[in-house]
């Protein structure tokens, strides 16, 4: 019995992908906020600022 508790467990690991969408919009909106920065030179300095914010809140919400 406890064999097929571990083996549905482990397939309901498996099929969860609800971080997945999160993962994948994070990329997306790293994908255009780089393609911004190449296109509009001046704007860089604002997606450097914000994805330092981003990183330091993401630092502190994994420290604690």
């Amino acid at each position: 019995m406890n064999k097929l508790k571990n083996l549905v467990w482990n397939l309901r690991i498996i099929k969860d992908t609800k971080g997945q969408d999160l993962i994948e919009y994070a990329l997306m909106a790293g994908f255009v906020a780089v393609a911004a920065g190449a296109i509009m030179p001046g704007v860089s300095a604002s997606i450097s600022t914000i994805f330092s914010k981003v990183a330091t809140t993401a630092s502190a919400a994994a420290a604690s």
